[in-house]
């Protein structure tokens, strides 16, 4: 569970919007975030920085974009050898805000499709 959590995000916060304390069981660490407004796709640069700013702060990050990821950033955000910096894309928030109802509301809608047949039409 995630508790405690402190909004940074302002000049000087070394691209840190937030800190978080998880919780497991009988262990908590801080969890720090960063949040991006993006229409397009974050890239493996801003996972770099990101990583750079949380440096010696905890071992592990979380990235959030209202966009995607590029391909490059996935794999900058689980290379081998650095702290992994967890991703969440514009549609993961959005079913992780739906699935805890957090300024959403879902209404569920069902959708038919038609097909004409036409070798019904034929004998006609």
């Amino acid at each position: 569970m995630l508790a405690g959590i402190t909004l940074a995000g302002r000049p000087g916060d070394g691209d840190i919007d937030g800190i978080g304390i998880l919780r497991l069981a009988l262990v908590s660490f801080p969890v720090y975030f960063q949040c991006k407004r993006y229409a397009g796709s974050v890239g493996a640069g801003e996972v770099r920085n990101f990583r750079g700013a949380i440096a010696g702060r905890t071992e592990r990050g979380l990235l959030i974009t209202t966009g995607r990821f590029t391909g490059d950033a996935i794999r900058e955000a689980t290379r081998d050898g650095v702290s992994p910096i967890d991703l969440i894309d514009g549609e993961r928030l959005c079913e992780l805000m739906a699935e805890y109802g957090l300024g959403v509301r879902v209404t569920e809608r069902t959708v038919r499709d038609y097909e004409v047949l036409e070798d019904f039409f034929i004998e006609f």
